[in-house]
């Protein structure tokens, strides 16, 4: 099995052992053994579930440092939408972008335009005949990773184009080579991220071979020198894009952006999970298309945010209407056309599955696994209670077949052997023979 970059990453020393990560993760990725999480990396997408509710902060993203920039002679900051919304409402966008120039980018070039033009490529797909219905969107990662990982005979269902931060990025470069010839190894593209999942992406891309992006840096890393620049006089920080682009941070912002009414807009991971499999079952055949962001509140609650979702999401709305009226077009799309090598079509490769999990090479021990499976669910008493380090009892019967774990993992199963030890423990005693009889009293 290939190895899988990961972005999320387990730090040991602050792990107590709880199962909170156990519970929350939707891929079953993660275990309690010997007392320390576990993070099964076949299973991983990703999505971040675990940081953002682990108490003891064990669980973290790795993610590129700013320092980073000076291995490059040209740098280009491509801010994701959601950054805005880290910011009062008061504080133009035009400032924000400009803050980027101040910390130390040569050029900012805003993921949002990148969205524009996906939105465009979605509209016209949609209105193909032979497309598999309902189209997925494929602009989350975290979600795109998911499908490859539990639901494999939904990848038809993708829209086959790049995420807006690939298409972004292309551009980017392809800017900087044009306009100050610079040579691709000496132009650095920095997505700011909201989320764990794209710096992923970054360096295990999803259909395609190499990114565009050098790399990502965390919203919540970049922030508070961020905060410092952003009052501070504005430079030069190019055409800002539309809130057609804008509104991919919100959910539902890119089914408004594609304009299709038949759609249906999902997000928070599990969520996705249960619409995804009502999809698997045929049951929404009826809908065009299909929104669906791996974080609750879409890119605005990513878990390398740092403003309260429900505050961020507020101030994006804010700033989309006000963008509305101050857009000259009044809503429409600021393009009306877009090229092959704007998406990438040519380079662009098909998502394949990804295994979570092969219970054994050979195809007959695999079945003997399956069976023992579903003998020992039988035997569990099915509360999915966590207790025993893994995430429900089918996880658990699963990591016994896999000489993983054993039955007395199970709280309950260990009480009743203890119990009925207990008793025969008693019972035996008092059946001892008489040379080791107890003393008359």
């Amino acid at each position: 099995m290939e190895e899988r970059y990961h972005s999320v990453r387990l730090v040991t020393e602050r792990c107590q052992g709880c199962v909170n990560c156990t519970k929350r993760c939707p891929t079953e990725a993660i275990r309690i053994r010997g007392g320390k999480a576990h993070i099964t990396s076949s299973r991983c997408i990703d999505c971040g579930e675990c940081i953002r509710h682990c108490p003891s902060h064990a669980k973290a993203a790795v993610t590129d440092e700013f320092t980073d920039l000076e291995k490059y002679k040209h740098n280009i900051a491509l801010p994701a939408p959601s950054l805005y919304g880290q910011f009062n409402v008061d504080i133009p966008v035009r400032a924000i972008l400009s803050g980027l120039l101040k910390l130390g980018f040569d050029e900012v070039f805003e993921v949002a335009h990148g969205a524009e033009i996906v939105s465009l490529a979605i509209r016209d797909y949609l209105k193909r005949s032979d497309i598999v219905r309902p189209a997925i969107s494929s602009a989350c990662p975290a979600v795109v990773r998911l499908i490859q990982v539990k639901f494999p005979e939904l990848i038809d269902h993708l829209v086959p184009f790049d995420a807006p931060v690939e298409v972004a990025a292309r551009l980017a470069r392809a800017e900087a080579e044009s306009l100050f010839g610079f040579a691709p190894e000496n132009i650095g593209v920095w997505f700011i991220t909201p989320c764990p999942a794209k710096m992923t992406a970054v360096n295990q891309p999803l259909g395609t071979e190499k990114s565009n992006i050098t790399g990502a840096i965390a919203i919540s890393k970049i922030y508070p020198d961020l905060f410092k620049v952003v009052t501070a006089d504005i430079q030069d920080a190019r055409r800002q894009a539309s809130w057609v682009g804008v509104g991919w941070a919100v959910p539902g912002g890119e089914t408004s952006a594609v304009g299709v009414e038949n759609v249906l807009v999902v997000h928070d991971i599990h969520h996705v999970t249960n619409v995804l499999e009502q999809v698997a079952l045929g049951k929404l055949k009826g809908v065009d298309y299909i929104e669906v962001l791996a974080c609750a509140g879409g890119c605005i609650g990513g878990a390398l945010t740092v403003e309260n979702r429900y505050v961020a999401e507020h101030r994006m709305k804010t700033r989309i209407e006000r963008k509305k009226v101050q857009d000259p077009k009044l809503g429409r799309l600021p393009r009306t056309d877009y090229s092959e090598f704007e998406l990438g079509i040519a380079g662009r490769r098909a998502i394949e599955p990804k295994p979570a999990l092969r219970l054994d090479a050979d195809i007959t021990k695999a079945m003997s696994k399956i069976e023992m499976m579903d003998v020992t669910l039988k035997t569990l008493p099915g509360l999915d209670c966590g207790s025993c380090g893994s995430p429900n009892c089918k996880a658990l019967a699963e990591d016994i077949a896999q000489g993983r774990a054993s039955m007395t993992d199970c709280v309950f199963i260990l009480r009743k052997k203890v119990r009925d030890l207990a008793y025969e423990m008693v019972n035996l005693a008092d059946k001892l023979p008489p040379p080791l009889d107890r003393e008359e009293e």
